[in-house]
């Protein structure tokens, strides 16, 4: 993985943040409800901020639509 591909397609880099935002606003409010019911889904956590690394660092900006 190269820094150089790090953002060239802005739709699939902005999904990636999206995706780690989403997943750690999440466990955020579930930590901080004041609940002592609701618990992080810390599974759910990993493989969102996984994906969302992975969308990233995707190597799509040079493939067509076709």
């Amino acid at each position: 993985m190269s820094a150089q591909n790090l953002g060239k397609n802005w739709k699939t880099t902005g999904l990636g943040i999206a995706a780690i935002l989403t997943a750690a606003g999440s466990a955020l409010t579930a930590l901080t409800d004041g609940n002592d019911a609701t618990v992080p889904d810390w599974g759910a956590l990993v493989a969102a901020v996984i994906a969302g690394v992975g969308l990233i660092f995707a190597k799509d900006s040079d493939k067509s639509g076709v």
